[in-house]
């Protein structure tokens, strides 16, 4: 298995091939590189080389102590580097979002697109805070099995999902403990709302309409603070991961928008 070593992390990725252009695809919270699995084989197919890998936290990714998703924007940028990749569309669902604009705002000339899946710009408000660590501490305590692992499906997908269990598989086999630095990362992240203008270059924006992590005139928002030209598209039907619910409504429009770079 490929893995890239830096400043004590061990990076799991996945060099999918294709002879074209790069396109990086970055997972969300609580996910790894196979949620991309229904984007592989088309963009592939396409002429794109796809790379999928494991953020810290997550999946075969090794790492040590607390990190921050500018620290993640700088492993996506050193795993470009190490791959000699040096420009690439960068594609992100929801935390995958997060660090991919964020890499934008590093290296702005080594991202020729974005692609977003129900991600935001904004810092979580105080109360969503108070949840997420009260959820958070009763799976310090009960484990990922039962109505904690309902809670998070619920957040991640629309009811009619029907792969929910191969996630909740992965998440009940996860010492708790675990878990701790990326919802760190995930419960303290700092707003960029008021540096997505200096975002220039195009931006693929998916949102699912019954979302119930990032509501969609959030995602709205954080695609008309774009300072490229971005074009919006709401998924009827789905949930926080329209990638994986949704792909026969998301794959012809994210191919079509690659197509025209």
């Amino acid at each position: 298995m490929p893995f890239m070593n830096i400043d004590n992390q061990s990076i799991h990725y996945v060099d999918h091939g294709g002879s074209g252009p790069a396109i990086i695809l970055s997972h969300g919270f609580s996910m790894d590189h196979q949620m991309w699995s229904e984007q592989i084989e088309p963009l592939v197919s396409a002429g794109w080389r796809v790379v999928t890998y494991d953020e810290r936290g997550w999946g075969q990714t090794s790492h040590q102590g607390e990190f921050t998703y500018w620290d993640l924007a700088e492993d996506l940028l050193s795993l470009m580097d190490f791959l000699e990749i040096e420009t690439a569309v960068l594609a992100g669902m929801s935390q995958g979002g997060f660090l991919s604009m964020r890499a934008t705002l590093l290296q702005p000339d080594r991202v020729k697109a974005l692609v977003l899946v129900d991600s935001e710009g904004s810092a979580l408000a105080d109360d969503e805070k108070t949840l997420y660590k009260s959820l958070h501490e009763a799976m310090l305590e009960n484990g990922m099995s039962g109505p904690l692992g309902e809670t998070l499906a619920s957040f991640l997908f629309a009811p009619d999902y029907q792969e929910v269990e191969f996630w909740r598989g992965k998440w009940n086999s996860r010492n708790p403990e675990r878990w701790a630095d990326a919802t760190e990362c995930l419960f303290e992240r700092d707003d960029i709302d008021n540096r997505l203008p200096e975002i220039k270059c195009p931006a693929l924006v998916f949102h699912g309409d019954s979302d119930a992590s990032i509501p969609l005139e959030r995602g709205k928002r954080m695609a008309e603070l774009l300072g490229g030209e971005t074009q919006f598209i709401v998924i009827e039907g789905a949930g926080h991961t329209p990638n994986l619910e949704k792909p026969e409504m998301v794959n012809p429009i994210l191919l079509d928008f690659l197509a025209s770079l």
